[in-house]
């Protein structure tokens, strides 16, 4: 069966990037790609003419650049605010993953994710978004970091994505946990063999880091060993916002050089 894999473009370098990156991601698999051009409800021909056209030519990229023989794409030039056409695609088409840039055209170095890739991840509940900084040039991840607090348990499908990624490009899943305290409490201690029950049948790892804060346990981790990927799941109490927007983030700029996996919590 074909994965389907929603990727909006603007049509920017960072979104040529994301394509190539989902491209190359998912090389071995069989995939239908959505390209997905939202132009703001505009309603104008014209505007729709230039979507249209701009499309074809990112078909004609794809034709010039290694093309894997498993994928198909197909086009979309809509009249709708970026947002609602991610989730109205989503729907129509049974999309399982978004693949997208962390900026758009804008490109502001001063800026480690647009305002779109923040809605997208924080807004878009019922699929996964994979976000790709603009200077990312794929390669398989050597790992995956998952951090966890151990305070709610998982399920199984809400990682399946996770499972996916580590499957296809044989990298180890890193479960890194951050606390100021030197143990877990028995509540914690079980989520954690919960977590371990979900992930049998993966490779992975238990990481402990202490006396230091979530943010920088995290950018200390990823940096030193030089990891691949950061996945996460989202939940109400908006990890990716407290973690992401942090000062020490924009100041080290990690993020963006590392792609970043928001994974959906189906409780919310």
């Amino acid at each position: 069966m074909k994965k389907k894999v929603l990727i909006p473009t603007d049509f920017s370098k960072n979104a040529w990037n994301a394509i190539a990156y989902a491209a190359d991601l998912y090389k071995r698999e069989e995939v239908e790609f959505y390209l997905v051009h939202a132009y703001g409800d505009s309603r104008s021909k014209i505007a729709n003419e230039k979507a249209e056209k701009e499309l074809q030519k990112t078909l004609q990229h794809l034709e010039i650049r290694t093309i894997h023989p498993r994928h198909n794409y197909s086009t979309l030039a809509l009249d709708l605010l970026p947002l609602k056409a991610l989730k109205q695609t989503i729907e129509k088409y049974d999309i399982e993953l978004v693949v997208m840039g962390t900026k758009g055209q804008t490109d502001a170095t001063d800026v480690l994710f647009g305002s779109n890739t923040i809605n997208a991840m924080e807004k878009i509940r019922n699929c996964p978004v994979l976000a790709v900084p603009g200077n990312v040039i794929y390669q398989d991840p050597n790992e995956i970091v998952f951090p966890t607090s151990y305070k709610t348990h998982y399920k199984k499908r809400e990682m399946q994505h996770l499972f996916e990624i580590s499957r296809i490009t044989n990298a180890p899943i890193r479960i890194l946990h951050v606390q100021k305290k030197e143990k877990l409490s028995e509540a914690q201690q079980h989520n954690k063999e919960l977590l371990e029950d979900c992930l049998d049948g993966t490779q992975f790892s238990f990481h402990w880091l202490e006396n230091i804060d979530i943010q920088e346990g995290l950018l200390q981790f990823v940096e030193e060993r030089k990891s691949g990927m950061i996945a996460f799941i989202n939940k109400k109490h908006l990890f990716f916002g407290s973690v992401f927007s942090n000062p020490l983030v924009k100041k080290l700029g990690l993020y963006s050089k590392v792609p970043v996996l928001a994974l959906h919590d189906f409780r919310n």
